[in-house]
């Protein structure tokens, strides 16, 4: 039998990601950014209206609609929030009027709005960290469910924040963005893929797990039986070159550990790794491991016709 990733790759070289593809990877992330700061930019302006009101600093106290902001402001986050008391978050806002607004005179309520962004731009930087992920599972799952859409076969999907499973529906166009998991009828049985599960007997987060099962048989049981995984990967949606060996390490030592813990009992579950950036030194690595049968198969994130091969590859596993 044919490997599976000889339907897309001939050599290391095909595993390599272009300078097109890294500057379009960087385009992506850039319109990314900009959108999730969009909230942050209309809560700026509402802020501005609303502080223009007061005549001086103290004032602001007075507003109630505006103290979250204020807090904000003065550099306590949403989390930091929530163990506070209110004679603390009273305190923190009296010292951003004392030390910061009061100072900027007739300015105070650019100030207050400048913090303000300031500390949100934290938060957002922070969500940030994890984009080339979220953008890599997006782009991938959108893969597998235009290839079960074309294919006619019914799939549910599950929802990241209620953990409910539903029927797939024919239109959503931005379902990626709140999906944790997919499920489908292979050729071979019922399949059922889970993103980022902390796998319990060897305790490690692993990007892509696939289930010989439906979701009403995915239990914490399932779960702990080697046996019932048929395959798993790694994605990395990093897109930076600098980062890309690190990325691959991180994998590598995942994939290591996959093996290792399934090999004490036994099992053998398909491999996979999948990256965006994925240098000549690091494509000649990947090679070698294929071509030695270690992990079963890859793709570059930016090559629509390697995700689209191992999109089938893994449909009919």
């Amino acid at each position: 039998m044919t490997e599976p990733y000889l339907q897309h790759l001939r050599s290391a070289k095909d595993l390599q990601t272009t300078y097109e593809a890294v500057r379009a990877g960087f385009v992506a992330l850039t319109l990314e950014k900009n959108r999730r700061a969009t909230p942050f930019v209309a809560q700026a302006r509402v802020l501005k209206e609303a502080a223009s009101k007061a005549r001086a600093p103290a004032d602001l106290i007075e507003i109630a609609e505006i103290q979250p902001a204020l807090l904000a402001a003065a550099g306590v986050s949403d989390k930091a929030s929530n163990h506070l008391q209110d004679e603390d978050k009273h305190k923190a806002v009296k010292g951003l009027i004392k030390n910061f607004l009061e100072p900027a005179g007739a300015d105070f309520v650019e100030e207050l709005v400048f913090r303000f962004l300031l500390t949100r731009g934290d938060t957002l930087g922070g969500s940030m960290r994890n984009l080339g992920g979220f953008l890599a599972q997006k782009k991938l799952s959108r893969s597998i469910i235009a290839h079960l859409q074309l294919a006619r076969r019914k799939c549910r999907w599950l929802h990241s924040e209620t953990n409910v499973w539903a029927d797939l529906p024919d239109n959503n166009p931005d379902i990626e963005l709140h999906l944790r998991g997919l499920n489908w009828q292979s050729p071979n049985g019922p399949r059922t893929l889970v993103y980022n599960l902390t796998v319990p007997f060897f305790r490690n987060n692993v990007d892509m797990s696939l289930f010989d099962c439906d979701p009403e048989n995915l239990t914490k049981d399932t779960y702990k039986t080697p046996a019932a995984y048929i395959a798993l990967g790694e994605l990395k949606g990093g897109v930076d070159p600098a980062g890309a060996d690190e990325h691959w390490k991180t994998a590598r030592t995942a994939l290591n550990r996959i093996h290792k813990a399934f090999s004490k009992h036994k099992a053998k579950p398909c491999t996979f790794f999948i990256g965006a950036a994925i240098e000549p030194k690091m494509a000649a690595e990947i090679w070698s491991l294929l071509r030695k049968r270690i992990i079963n198969n890859a793709a570059n994130l930016t090559e629509e016709s390697q995700i689209a091969s191992v999109t089938r590859w893994l449909c009919n596993l």
